[in-house]
């Protein structure tokens, strides 16, 4: 790498030339040099290290290997980045299920008149069945099983329901509705087997509550609230007064909705705040017989001692 000359002879010489693929350091300052840096941005590097400010003061050569939008980020010039950290995904499925959650509640409880689902066939096929179920792999490739298993079956169940509902398709709705010659309509096959889906998602959603009870009260109130509402919905399908779906239980389970649509928000909040972004943490409740409440508690109990 060849030198220019510039007004400051300390910077020839600490730009000089440098072994490709290691960083030299400016011994007079102690400013890291690299050898893709600029002539600007050593002087930039210097002068963090001097008044130890600016987003260059703590810069650790050996990580700055990759140009911006360099590296692995442009196919052409792909090359690995050793000690990979993962991101939480946890929070990115909360949204999708909440989201979607919260549509859906809204219609059940009859929402400025609305009682058609429709409009839920679009966020069940896109956010809360296919970003759901995409975060429930990451879930599986950061090693939480609970995580990958929630997400990724909830995303599946987003799928299947718009599957039920999407006009034409399958066709799944109008083969369970029976219509005898003289035009009445008979839904009870429908009814019973919507009733029968439901109720076997509040069987699994069931076992994963209880797999909650060491966790937080915040996470274990989202299954609590999500368990409620298929266990209502799926009453609400299977007991038919007059024949028509149960709407006082509908409603009840669309409540229900809502509430566990607002849990899951707050626990994605609480997965997504942290020092970086945000200006408070946000609490979650540990039970007192959870390890993180049985540690505070032992802990507070030395402090009193």
């Amino acid at each position: 790498m060849s030198t220019e000359v510039h007004n400051n002879g300390a910077l020839e010489k600490d730009v000089g030339t440098v072994p490709a693929g290691t960083a030299a350091t400016d011994h007079h300052q102690g400013a890291p040099i690299h050898p893709q840096m600029s002539a600007e941005e050593h002087e930039v590097a210097r002068a963090a290290a001097r008044f130890g400010y600016g987003p260059l003061a703590h810069v650790n050569a050996e990580d700055a290997r990759l140009r911006p939008f360099g590296g692995e980020f442009q196919p052409g010039l792909y090359k690995p980045v050793e000690n990979r950290k993962f991101a939480n995904p946890a929070p990115l499925g909360l949204c999708a299920f909440a989201l979607t959650t919260f549509v859906l509640s809204a219609i059940n409880m009859y929402t400025r008149g609305l009682g058609k689902p429709n409009i839920v066939v679009s966020l069940a096929f896109g956010y809360g069945g296919l970003v759901q179920l995409l975060a429930g792999m990451w879930e599986m490739a950061v090693g939480n099983t609970f995580g990958a298993t929630a997400l990724s079956s909830y995303g599946g169940f987003w799928l299947a329901f718009a599957i039920v509902l999407t006009p034409g398709g399958f066709d799944i709705v109008n083969s369970l509705v029976v219509k005898d010659a003289a035009g009445n309509v008979d839904e009870s096959a429908f009814f019973d087997s919507m009733g029968l889906f439901l109720m076997g998602w509040f069987i699994f959603t069931t076992i994963l509550l209880i797999c909650t009870l060491r966790s937080t009260v915040a996470f274990f109130l989202l299954f609590f609230f999500l368990d409620m509402t298929f266990l209502l919905l799926g009453i609400s399908y299977l007991v038919r007064p007059g024949g028509q779906q149960y709407v006082a239980v509908q409603k009840a389970g669309g409540f229900f909705g809502f509430l566990a649509a607002f849990a899951a928000w707050y626990n994605a909040l609480a997965g997504l705040a942290d020092n970086s972004n945000s200006f408070f943490i946000v609490p979650v409740a540990h039970f007192p017989w959870s390890p993180t409440g049985r540690s505070r508690r032992s802990k507070t109990q030395r402090e009193l001692a």
